[in-house]
């Protein structure tokens, strides 16, 4: 690296994994001569995990950005990414901007997919952004006074907390979850009953065992034939990754996430490291699947891999192994299945008045990890799976 030039180190996507990879990026080349910048369209910092509360009508603190990382030296650009050149290295904006790049970190992340089922994209509202799911909100209280009907499409952890916590804000709405398998059907058997006690005291209608063929205007198809009635349809289901990693020739599977070595490096394209939603990673026990949980963990691990590469100094392979899996019920209730290294649950789980502590703590913990990253290294990973992720794959 030139004693004169700054390593130019570009971060696109400021969702969980990229704050934290900024922030930690800040931290760990501060003596180096680097130059940072972090890329995303928006200068708020969006709580992916808590958007079910502003879909239930909860405001959320505001977080920016540029006060996130306030002192540690960042560049904020606001733009989006529309094409990588990996041979120049450099970015392009939609402002017309272009960014060249030493090291380039791809934590674009992903969004719920509504282009699998037809009528989707354009009848059902998803928690993509907070915008949409705040005006999903504005429909609520007059849909509750009318004894309407709200159907969560997707009975994962992002369908249950959103089916929960409507129910819960709206008792005067018809909550109808609709999932192909049971919900908390990844949840040891203690965990889903505590689930399901409290989907039942909340009044969540649970239509199980079916898939939605189409959803309509004011109903959605199942595939045994039903339509079912359906004032506003909320999609929670299936992944889309952005398109500009294969766009730009870089080594990506079918679903267009970036392959990456034991390290978080690309394949094809070394200087690109891929965190998050946005990587294949593939442990000895199985490959990562898109949480916040392993997107942090990644985070924290690249901006390491890259402050150890700059010092000319050996990296060690990644190690993550999942550590639990929490689930809010409500503002009131919440349960905690906790899991081995490959995300399976094990005999142990919390619920009630604890578990909604729990929750909290893991959903307020990224954005108070990055402000505090100046000042001290706070802890994102639980777990390193033990021996589980010693073993060969």
């Amino acid at each position: 690296m030139s004693t004169t030039t700054a390593h130019a180190i570009v971060v696109l996507g400021a969702g969980y994994s990229g704050l934290i990879a900024t922030a930690r990026l800040a931290r760990y080349t501060r003596k180096l001569n680097t130059h940072i910048t972090l890329v995303n369209p928006s200068p708020r910092f969006v709580e992916r995990l808590r958007m079910h509360q502003v879909a239930a009508g909860q405001e959320l603190v505001d977080y920016r950005i540029p006060e996130l990382l306030a002192g540690t030296g960042v560049e904020f650009h606001q733009a989006a990414a529309t094409a990588i050149d990996t041979q120049a290295r450099a970015v392009t904006l939609d402002d017309g901007a272009v960014l060249r790049y030493d090291t380039l970190v791809y934590a674009l992340g992903s969004t719920t997919d509504t282009s699998i089922v037809p009528g989707a994209a354009e009848h059902a509202w998803t928690l993509n952004d907070p915008r949409l799911a705040h005006h999903f909100s504005q429909r609520l209280p007059e849909l509750a006074a009318a004894g309407g009907t709200v159907t969560v499409c997707g009975g994962g952890l992002t369908g249950i907390e959103a089916a929960a916590e409507i129910a819960e804000a709206y008792p005067g709405l018809t909550v109808d979850l609709i999932s192909a398998a049971r919900p908390g059907s990844m949840m040891g058997e203690q965990a889903r009953r505590h689930l399901d006690r409290a989907l039942d005291r909340l009044g969540v209608v649970r239509t199980v065992g079916v898939k939605v063929t189409k959803v309509l205007p004011d109903a959605v198809r199942l595939d045994s034939g039903e339509v079912v009635a359906s004032d506003l349809t909320l999609w929670t289901t299936g992944v889309h990754v952005s398109p500009l990693a294969a766009q730009a020739g870089i080594a990506t599977d079918p679903q267009g996430r970036i392959i990456t070595d034991p390290t978080l490096r690309s394949v094809s394209h070394p200087e690109i490291h891929a965190i998050g939603d946005a990587a294949l990673v593939r442990q000895a026990w199985g490959q990562l699947h898109g949480t916040c949980q392993s997107g942090v963990v990644t985070a924290d691990y690249t901006a390491t891999v890259i402050a150890r590469l700059l010092r000319a100094k050996r990296v060690k392979p990644l190690r993550f192994g999942y550590f639990h899996q929490p689930v809010s019920l409500g503002r009131k209730d919440a349960v905690i299945q906790f899991t081995g290294a490959d995300d399976t649950p094990n005999r142990w789980y919390l619920g009630g008045r604890l578990a909604v502590i729990y929750k909290e703590q893991v959903s307020s913990t990224p954005p108070v990890a990055a402000k505090m990253s100046r000042y001290v290294k706070l802890p994102v990973q639980l777990s390193k799976g033990g021996r589980t992720t010693r073993k060969t794959a």
